[in-house]
């Protein structure tokens, strides 16, 4: 026990000495509702990339942020917020609240039509799904996984995201190729590993995934 709690507290220090530096907080701020590659979040933050790098690494290797490569352009990597290295540090500020969600994925099969309807489980504000490029049907595997998590999940067809866009939507592209497709005017950008054709263990882990964003993020609007 005593072991467990000396590396529970060298671990909180790691963190809270990655996190003792300005820019390295605008990085995690900026992380806690999207993910964004290098490039996009240096421009941001207007830092040289250089520098970047450096704050970058010091909070990977914290455990506070990781990395992975894109699903679509493999070039790219996007960096991801470690949600749970943070739980520690108190909750984050609240944001403005907006008059829709919009989830856009590639196909609008799998993980936008499940991160909808979990959105309208976690939270009163519409949320609507669609795709860039929407497939013929929702994918079976997200039926099944909605079942599984007993998820209200209704069935429809996919549709095109220049036909569901209002101006004042909130987009959130939980798609890798959605995300880097220009025409997307996407607010927000979780990367979530494409589910379909990998099994019902892929299906289960985007869900999860979704369901640990759609909460954090919810839990952050003004009521």
């Amino acid at each position: 026990m005593e072991v467990e709690r000396q590396a529970g507290l060298e671990r909180r220090a790691r963190i809270h000495a990655a996190l003792g530096d300005p820019v390295r907080l605008r990085i995690v701020d900026r992380l806690q509702t999207s993910d964004a590659s290098p490039t996009e979040l240096a421009g941001m933050l207007n830092v040289p990339s250089n520098l970047f790098a450096h704050h970058v690494q010091a909070l990977v290797s914290a455990g506070v942020v990781s990395r992975h490569h894109s699903e679509g352009d493999g070039r790219r990597t996007y960096l991801h917020l470690e949600q749970d290295a943070l739980e520690s540090l108190g909750t984050a500020s609240p944001v403005a609240v907006p008059r829709r969600v919009l989830f856009v994925c590639t196909g609008n099969s799998a993980r936008s039509h499940l991160a909808a309807a979990l959105w309208r489980q976690n939270s009163a504000i519409p949320a609507v799904s669609a795709g860039t490029h929407p497939a013929d049907r929702i994918n079976p595997g997200t039926v099944d996984a909605a079942a599984r998590h007993h998820l209200d999940l209704p069935v429809v067809e996919p549709r095109q995201m220049d036909e569901v866009l209002d101006p004042d939507d909130l987009v959130i592209t939980v798609c890798d190729r959605a995300h880097e497709t220009p025409k997307v005017p996407g607010a927000l950008h979780w990367s979530i590993p494409d589910p379909v054709d990998k099994g019902p263990e892929a299906f289960d882990a985007a869900y999860t995934q979704l369901e640990h964003r759609i909460k954090a993020l919810a839990s952050r609007f003004d009521s």
